[in-house]
Formats: structure tokens, C-alpha cells, sequence
């Protein structure tokens, strides 16, 4: 079957009209193949050098793009700076403004355990007092 379908095709090439400039003839001139631009433009070649290179060092394509390389590098570098920063203005405080955090901070450590108490009471209870609450509320509105 397959041997079919190339016989086929070759009948087809027979038919086909072949140029004549395939014949040398010197009045003639005779095309050239063109350039893909692609290929051609500088940036798509060093991209193609460099792409062989790493290939025959070993490192592979799948690493980072050298993009996000860069941008994650200044991620990296902006973090550390803000955390810098963070740790100078700390020690610049005065020693007033340090006792006020720390009493603020104490302040808000006392305030925060009786709210996670509340949090942690049986759904029942919880239940109860909204319906006392719905109760009180609609006493007042038939006392209105």
C-alpha cells in the first residue's frame, strides 16, 4: 500500500513542469534561496549560541529564565533592605517610645484571652444568649 501511494507521487513529479533555469543557461539569472529575518537577526543567533552552549555544558533549559532570575534577586535585595531598615528605625527609638510598645503590646495580650475564650464556648451557649438577646429585643419593642 504504502509502495502505492510513492509510485503515485511520482507519476505527479512527472507531470509537474520543471523550471528551466534549472538547466545552466548564462542570460539567465538564477534565484537565490531567501533568508529567514528570523534567523538572520543578530539577537536570534546569540539566543541560538547561547542555547548551545548551555547544552553542551549540561545545564538545561528547564532552569530559570534570567529574567526572573534578575527579578527575584531584587525581590531578595528589597526585603533585606526593608528588614534593615525595620531593625535601624527600632534602634533609633528614644527609650520612651520603647516602654510605650511595650506597654501597648502588654495591653493588647491582656485584652486578647478573654475574646478567644468566647470563641472557644459550645455552639449551645453561644445559641442561647442570641436568642436571649432576640428576646430582650422584642419585649422592648412590645413595650414601645
Amino acid at each position: 500500500m504504502y509502495s502505492e501511494i510513492q509510485r503515485e507521487r511520482a507519476d505527479i513529479g512527472g507531470l509537474m513542469a520543471r523550471p528551466e533555469y534549472r538547466e545552466w543557461n548564462p542570460e539567465l539569472i538564477k534565484p537565490k534561496k531567501l533568508l529567514n529575518p528570523v534567523k538572520a537577526s543578530r539577537s536570534h543567533q546569540e539566543l541560538h549560541r547561547e542555547l548551545l552552549m548551555n547544552h553542551r555544558r549540561g545545564l538545561g533549559v528547564d532552569s530559570k529564565p534570567e529574567l526572573q532570575r534578575v527579578l527575584e534577586h531584587r525581590r531578595r535585595n528589597q526585603l533585606i533592605k526593608k528588614k534593615k531598615e525595620e531593625l535601624e528605625a527600632k534602634r533609633l527609638q528614644c527609650p520612651f517610645e520603647q516602654e510605650l510598645l511595650r506597654r501597648q503590646q502588654r495591653l493588647n495580650q491582656l485584652e486578647k484571652p478573654p475574646e478567644k475564650e468566647e470563641d472557644h464556648a459550645p455552639e449551645f451557649i453561644k445559641v442561647r444568649e442570641n436568642l436571649r438577646r432576640i428576646a430582650t429585643l422584642t419585649s422592648e419593642e412590645r413595650a414601645l
